[in-house]
């Protein structure tokens, strides 16, 4: 059984790395038609345009699946002024509890996913409490410009992003500087197994996942969380028991220690 369980892992991630690839084969076609060679100058565009294609497309597979887990009472419990990291196609949008919502900042270096956030949040009636900004949370000039400043923010939220940031530790750095004293931390990510089998496949599969897919599946996610500053309740943080997954959880919420 314990054979079937790890094979049944390695094929659900390899059936979306191929999905990615089709996406970015697709990205490239498209590219090159319009700027012809001059697109391959400019990798990033057709690598943005493809994963957005490919989250947008897998959007209600993502949300139906986390239904499933503790994501939506983590989105519930964000509270205040917030800043949401890498929201991609907006798949929390519908979780907030809009009673406790005072602003969401959205914040993803990947504008292709203006969009589609755009029809959600007015789908949701958030739109006078939502901002999409297209850079990352380390671009604090563009931030401040926003309004995000440090000590600002009652809530930042993380699901399934820090695997995807280029130094999670510098991102967690500034995590902690934007959060007042007393917010809130909240997250929901990959982590590397502890079990040292399934860990060995997860390093087989993360060079192509990172690549096409766009995430690392294998950091240690707890040590950068942690080593960004003083949290109240460290001992909080939660990781899932599940030997035989290549995508395990960590999950909890921090709060930055007063």
């Amino acid at each position: 059984m314990a054979l079937k369980d790890r094979l049944t892992t390695i094929v659900r991630p390899l059936q979306l790395i191929w999905l990615s690839i089709t996406f970015h084969y697709a990205a490239l076609k498209e590219a090159l038609r319009k700027d012809g060679l001059a697109a391959l100058a400019r990798p990033q565009r057709i690598r943005d345009a493809a994963t957005a294609n490919l989250f947008i497309t897998t959007s209600n597979g993502f949300i139906a699946f986390e239904d499933t887990t503790c994501v939506p009472s983590l989105v519930r419990s964000a509270r205040g002024t917030i800043l949401e990291l890498g929201p991609g196609p907006g798949n929390q949008i519908h979780r907030y509890d809009q009673s406790l919502v005072d602003f969401i900042y959205a914040v993803d270096p990947n504008p292709k996913y203006r969009d589609v956030i755009a029809a959600k949040v007015r789908k949701a009636d958030l739109g006078d409490k939502y901002n999409f900004i297209a850079c990352g949370v380390e671009d604090s000039e563009l931030l401040r410009g926003e309004g995000v400043a440090e000590g600002s923010l009652d809530t930042v939220l993380s699901i399934q992003v820090l695997c995807a940031v280029g130094d999670v530790d510098s991102v967690m750095r500034e995590v902690w500087k934007l959060l007042k004293p007393g917010g809130s931390f909240v997250f929901w990510e990959h982590v590397k197994n502890k079990d040292n089998v399934t860990a060995v496949t997860q390093a087989c599969l993360n060079p192509a996942w990172s690549a096409l897919v766009g995430c690392c599946i294998n950091r240690d996610v707890k040590a950068a969380i942690l080593a960004a500053g003083e949290w109240e309740n460290p001992g909080d943080i939660e990781v899932a028991d599940e030997p035989y997954s290549v995508l395990p959880r960590i999950s909890g919420v921090l709060r930055k220690k007063i």
